[in-house]
């Protein structure tokens, strides 16, 4: 029989090399550009505490379920949630699990950068190519008390597959008959005008140096850039200012047991209508590719952390925390997380 003194000598050691494996993790992950501020600051701040580091390259929503589709990521960031079709094709069950919300704006460079409003109706024919001039008609008359220069609009766009992208052609295709006709929504579209540029910060850059340009972004990148934000009138006839709060409001509608749901354009009295979720994908089952538990162990408690205590992170940053309906959801996805048939702890 074992002495006391030697179970306690064999719990040590045991303790010190799940401590060594744990320092030693990398954590990889990829995707959507739109929360990339937010998870700067949430992964740095869970190395400086735990000690797990989380390398995130921001490629682009399309690019992140692409690569959790190959398997050669421990996670992928999206603000697209996957379809069916999407889900069905993959090599085994993903899971979406929210992680906060955010907002997609209509960002422009105009001298003095008046505070304009907009509709649905003239953001559609803006990115149709239908409205070609600031001062035109149909936006002055939004804007009565605003001097609009006489300037062409240059419209910039994205490039790459972007769940960015999705939130905003989901709201055109919402509120424009033709837009939805003609265009459509997805991470990907066949623009009619404009310019494209490479993720959040490329849209934000050429915004910030093409006089008269407008595009669509994170609000975050939007005022870390200094560019202004158009008020965006929503269904029940306001024109909303994009923020923590009525990003929140755009999210007080049923959620889903799968939290994949669109917001935008909500049927929120004071909710901002290009709002949206964003999330984290990863596989239900982790042990494909021979995963060692201990890794699905760290990937848990990081999903777990980030949907709980690095919520304090989001509203500094620009972006709506978590619901408690939807935290409430998360924790049910979380839990439901297993490696070779057996639940992974939190």
């Amino acid at each position: 029989m074992r002495t006391p003194l030697a179970i306690f000598l064999s719990l040590i050691l045991f303790f010190f090399a799940t401590l060594s494996w744990a320092k030693g993790v990398e954590l990889l992950g990829a995707g959507a550009t739109f929360p990339y501020p937010l998870y700067s600051k949430m992964f740095y701040s869970y190395w400086k505490t735990e000690g797990i580091k989380v390398n995130y390259q921001p490629i682009g929503s399309g690019g992140g379920i692409r690569q959790l589709v190959n398997q050669t990521v421990d996670f992928g960031g999206s603000d697209a949630f996957m379809s069916d079709e999407a889900l069905a094709a993959a090599p085994a069950e993903i899971l979406h699990i929210p992680t906060c919300l955010g907002a997609v704006v209509l960002s422009y460079n105009l001298p003095g950068n008046p505070p304009l409003k907009l509709t649905p109706e003239v953001v559609a024919d803006i990115f149709l190519g239908r409205i070609k001039r600031w001062n035109e008609t149909r936006i002055e008359e939004i804007n009565p008390d605003l001097k609009i220069p006489e300037m062409n609009i240059m419209v910039i766009h994205r490039s790459d597959g972007s769940g960015t992208t999705f939130v905003f052609t989901d709201y055109l295709a919402k509120t424009s008959k033709e837009w939805s006709e003609k265009v459509g929504r997805g991470k990907a579209v066949n623009w009619p005008v404009g310019l494209g540029a490479k993720g959040n910060p490329g849209v934000t850059g050429l915004i910030k140096h093409l006089p008269g340009a407008v595009g669509y972004t994170e609000l975050g990148y939007a005022l870390l850039n200094g560019l202004p934000v158009a008020l965006l009138r929503n269904k029940y006839g306001r024109y909303i200012e994009p923020g923590p709060v009525s990003i929140g409001q755009a999210a007080s509608v049923p959620l889903p047991g799968d939290t994949r749901i669109s917001i935008t354009n909500a049927d929120a009295p004071l909710g901002y209508p290009m709002s949206s979720f964003t999330w984290l994908l990863i596989y239900r089952e982790q042990a494909y590719k021979k995963r060692p538990f201990e890794r699905a162990t760290e990937l848990v408690r990081l999903l777990w952390w980030v949907t709980h205590e690095a919520q304090k992170y989001t509203e500094p940053l620009h972006y709506g925390p978590l619901p408690e309906k939807a935290v409430k959801k998360a924790e049910g996805i979380i839990r439901s997380v297993t490696h070779n048939g057996k639940p992974v702890p939190q």
